[in-house]
């Protein structure tokens, strides 16, 4: 009995140890597969699964699909966020921009996948574009690109404008195309978003849009935020920087959704 307790405390001791170096690897703020922690390790997938999901209960990570990533990102400044993902972040703005055609009015939500898209618009490639977020709009006053920002109460957060100003604001107006940020994507339970505030804003967009293109970078796949504000079936197209599992790929099929990959 005393030899098998011994066992058993060094067992969890080691796992410990493991969960921790874990954390450091996740605290760069990249999503990390399962089977690269197997391989830095040397345990099975099933280990590092059962050393993520403890790690999820107690709040310091949370599952993608296929990996994981830091669960506290969204307390990390606008700028710490905007260096997540960035290749892929890019890779997507620039196929999202080359879908606007000269004359059009689109709308583009804030988020720091979402302002990549700014980063690739030239003022021959668009109208007009409608926004809530300030950093949107000062990428798109450089390159004299006639732009409309929302007013409303600023969102520190995320330095966006939301509330019951934006909100009226947008219902007065009707768009092309809508390019939508989230938080997180999963088949139950479609687009989620971690602030209630913003997901009203997004909402508006969506019915206001003849067309709904919605760009996540591939670490929102099997993440479920705070509160869902569109099904997949009330979007048109899903643009992304990495192909989505098999069970996401049928359904977009299924319902007619289109997924764009750089």
């Amino acid at each position: 009995m005393k030899s098998h307790a011994s066992s058993e405390q060094g067992e969890k001791l080691q796992a410990s140890e493991r969960q921790k170096e874990i954390l450091n690897i996740l605290s760069s703020g990249n999503e990390v597969k399962f089977n690269e922690l197997s391989k830095i390790f040397g345990v099975t997938e099933m280990t590092i699964r059962r050393d993520i999901e403890k790690m999820e209960n107690s709040g310091l990570v949370r599952r993608t699909f296929g990996g994981a990533i830091i669960s506290h990102i969204k307390d990390l400044t606008l700028k710490d966020r905007s260096n997540l993902m960035i290749e892929e972040k890019m890779k997507i703005g620039k196929i999202a921009a080359s879908l606007i055609k000269e004359g059009e009015a689109v709308f583009i939500d804030s988020g720091t996948t979402t302002v990549q898209i700014a980063r690739y618009l030239t003022p021959k490639s668009v109208n007009t574009v409608v926004t809530n977020s300030p950093q949107i709009a000062l990428e798109l006053q450089e390159k004299s690109i006639s732009t409309i920002l929302l007013g409303g109460q600023l969102l520190e957060s995320s330095i966006s404008l939301v509330g019951p100003i934006a909100e009226e604001n947008l219902r007065n107006m009707a768009f092309d195309r809508a390019f939508i940020g989230a938080t997180g994507f999963s088949v139950n339970a479609g687009l989620s978003n971690s602030n209630v505030f913003e997901i009203q804003i997004k909402k508006i967009a969506i019915q206001q849009s003849k067309e709904v293109n919605v760009v996540i970078d591939s670490s929102k796949f099997g993440v479920e935020s705070f509160a869902s504000f569109v099904s997949l079936d009330g979007i048109d197209r899903l643009i992304t920087g990495n192909q989505p599992n098999n069970e996401i790929l049928q359904l977009c099929n299924n319902i007619g959704v289109d997924i764009l990959v750089p």
